[in-house]
């Protein structure tokens, strides 16, 4: 095969241009106020409303080397925590930029490689103290106890109480009225109260109420300035806040015996979400103003801790949970619903109306309903090629098996065949035409939850079904809103089927766009990973860039100490001759990524009319913080103020701007771990082999004169 061959590092690295290039277009996404995108498809002209790196790039063309590479990267992180691909997307570029600039510079590479990878495990290490601990989160929000009053010592420093937990008054304030109302927030969880959810749910379309509750705020260990004193806080805080876009208004409680209503739906937490150990107060935070999905992520935490008996086990079972969209229907009539939720034809309807109330012997496929399928391990003989498997092209092999398979089901009484994956058009349709409804494509997970409730064990094909195989308890109906009224759709319909005791909840994502249903779906499936693995590692960082900034701060401080092997723990680990004079060129372009992110994420947030605006702040609040003397006593205080890059004056004063929002801790330190490792991986690359026939189009190419030829 023809080959061409570029050096990469002629005159410029053109796999690092490329990265950059690539990046650029997720700027966007950075922060909670996100710019979305339509991706337009050019062969069915449909489009798609998009706001995540994801779906960004599976939309582009990656046909580089680079680009695959940077798909990978970002599949990897979404595979693992589906939350930090934005900020991934975004570093890759912003240190891509840098690492070319220190090119520029002559700065070797192996001297970048080395001091940018010891910078960001510094930096690692350096914000673990911002960490707030979950289990401290959950008390704090379930105690009404009053927390002493916050002072300045005399240098100027917040102090704390030793006996005390160093975290703060984490008010989380949440739920503003669309009109102006006057509203108090206080503590709802007061000594002796029975925090329990049962006694305090709302409809699931009701707002949640505003609630202001104190959690430790942490503390520099390595600074002197935070010991002794007591750190301030106020138990009740009235604030007039107006025309919030994060939550709706108060909603009114009401008994734990409307959970399950005649439709379906769940009810949802009231304002006093403490009950659920404070997942309500923390899915809030980890929201980032995305106040549908945390309304359905409340429904669910306050029906699988009901499930659970109050046995103080908080962690959210994702396996319980499948999404369902609904095309048609406003927004607002999203809902969490139990049992599964899906799309049927008219047809499957119609068999769905004759089931009325009736209890339905059901079976669980685990493959397709096809006559040709055969299981991974199924053995073919060896060395026999199949060139057809049914030579009759009549189809009467297909009518036999169509009939044998009938009568399977007609002799065991089955009404519900769930598939896990495909279904023999014509096999659905005969089914239906004997009153048995069949779906496919239903996720593992739904036939797990429905083999428990009702005693079903999946089988891989029909042959093998026997009594035992067979569940009972099943129950069928056409979904209906959240005003009862039933959806026709036309073409699809939504219907549910339960099972007494089922351990499986559906969120139906309702909307009136088709290109909004993928976006929906998304959000909610990273507020819900978010809020799971903020559980699973037991802290979470305080956001809003707070980290970011320590990790500026913190890398500018390296940058400029002296390069001294008994001092500096990147030299000394490193005892290149070199290493020292290009150690503070390539930790300012370690800073520079920091920089960009800050100042885009204020400038997105609309807390700064242009990016340079946005920079001059961010180097505002670093002169502060290092006038403070502890960098981290600095953020901590002006996270637990409203914000850490705060600005004297903001665009819009009576809206709630300032909403305090967290970060999951693994997510985010991996999303910067693997942009790093990305830009590195492609820095190291000297050249790049192009094989195929692809000679007269690289000859054609205005970038001819870089390829040799082999």
């Amino acid at each position: 095969l023809p080959m061409a061959f570029r050096d990469v590092n002629a005159r410029r690295h053109i796999g690092l241009q490329q990265l950059s290039a690539l990046a650029s277009t997720g700027r966007t996404f950075l922060g909670p106020m996100k710019s979305h995108k339509f991706i337009v498809d050019e062969i069915t002209n449909q489009s798609t409303l998009i706001c995540s790196a994801v779906r960004l790039l599976e939309s582009l063309d990656l046909t580089s080397a680079v680009g695959q590479l940077l798909n990978e990267t970002i599949q990897a992180q979404n595979k693992e925590f589906k939350t930090g691909m934005s900020t991934l997307l975004f570093l890759v570029g912003a240190w891509s930029s840098a690492v070319v600039e220190c090119l520029q510079q002559n700065v070797p590479v192996p001297a970048i490689v080395s001091v940018m990878s010891e910078g960001l495990n510094s930096c690692s290490e350096r914000v673990q103290c911002l960490q707030i601990p979950i289990h401290d989160v959950k008390k704090e929000l379930c105690s009404g106890r009053a927390r002493p009053k916050a002072f300045k010592s005399k240098t100027g420093q917040a102090g704390r109480d030793a006996l005390t937990n160093p975290w703060d008054l984490l008010c989380f304030q949440r739920d503003i009225s669309a009109t102006e109302e006057v509203i108090q927030i206080n503590s709802y969880c007061h000594q002796g109260d029975d925090c329990n959810f049962n006694k305090l749910l709302v409809s699931p379309l009701a707002g949640f109420g505003s609630v202001a509750s104190v959690v430790s705020a942490a503390g520099d260990k390595s600074s002197s300035a935070l010991s002794g004193g007591v750190s301030a806080a106020s138990s009740c805080i009235t604030r007039k806040l107006t025309h919030s876009r994060h939550f709706s208004t108060l909603g009114k409680g009401r008994s734990a015996s409307q959970l399950g209503n005649s439709q379906g739906h769940l009810s949802g937490p009231s304002a006093d979400v403490c009950g659920c150990c404070g997942l309500g107060h923390l899915a809030v935070a980890l929201s980032h103003g995305n106040q549908t999905s945390v309304k359905l992520l409340q429904s669910i935490a306050a029906y699988q801790q009901e499930r659970a008996e109050c046995s103080g086990n908080s962690q959210i079972n994702i396996a319980e949970i499948v999404t369902c969209c609904v095309l048609g229907l406003p927004e607002s009539c999203s809902c969490v619903s139990p049992g599964f939720v899906t799309l049927v034809s008219p047809e499957q309807a119609s068999v769905i109306k004759h089931f009325a109330d009736k209890p339905l012997r059901v079976l669980l496929m685990d493959g397709d309903l096809t006559e040709g399928y055969r299981h991974l391990g199924f053995n073919r003989p060896p060395n026999v090629r199949t060139i057809l498997e049914h030579p009759n092209p009549q189809g009467w092999a297909g009518d036999v098996w169509l009939s044998r398979m009938s009568d399977i089901l007609m002799s065991f009484e089955v009404n519900l065949v769930l598939v896990k994956g495909n279904v023999c058009k014509n096999f659905m349709e005969r089914c239906m035409a004997s009153r048995v409804l069949v779906i496919g494509c239903v996720a593992r997970e739904v036939l797990c939850a429905f083999g428990a409730a009702t005693g079903a064990r999946a089988v891989t094909y029909l042959s093998q079904l026997n009594a035992s195989s067979v569940g009972n308890g099943a129950r069928a109906e056409l979904w209906k809103s959240s005003d009862g009224r039933a959806v026709d759709l036309g073409e699809l319909l939504p219907a549910r089927i339960s099972a007494g005791g089922i351990a499986l909840l559906t969120a139906v994502l309702t909307t009136a766009l088709p290109s909004k249903a993928r976006l929906l779906e998304d959000q909610f499936w990273t507020l819900l990973y978010r809020l799971h693995h903020a559980l699973k590692d037991g802290k979470v960082f305080p956001g809003g860039g707070a980290v970011e900034l320590l990790c500026l701060s913190h890398i500018q401080a390296l940058a400029e100490q002296p390069g001294r092997p008994g001092n500096d723990r990147v030299v000394r680990e490193l005892p290149s001759p070199w290493l020292a004079e290009y150690k503070p060129i390539v930790l300012q372009a370690l800073a520079s990524g920091w920089r960009r992110y800050l100042s885009v994420l204020l400038w997105n947030t609309a807390r700064a009319s242009s990016e340079l605006e946005a920079a001059a702040s961010v180097d505002h609040h670093l002169q502060k913080a290092a006038a403070c003397g502890s960098p981290s006593a600095y953020i901590l205080e002006e996270f637990r103020r409203g914000g850490v890059l705060r600005s004297g004056s903001e665009p819009f004063p009576e809206q709630v701007t300032d909403l305090r929002v967290c970060d999951n801790v693994a997510a985010k330190t991996e999303a910067w771990r693997r942009a790093l490792d990305l830009v590195l991986l492609v820095l190291q690359t000297d050249a790049e082999i192009i094989t195929g026939p692809r000679r007269n189009q690289i000859l054609n190419s205005t970038v001819s004169s870089e390829f040799m030829f082999l």
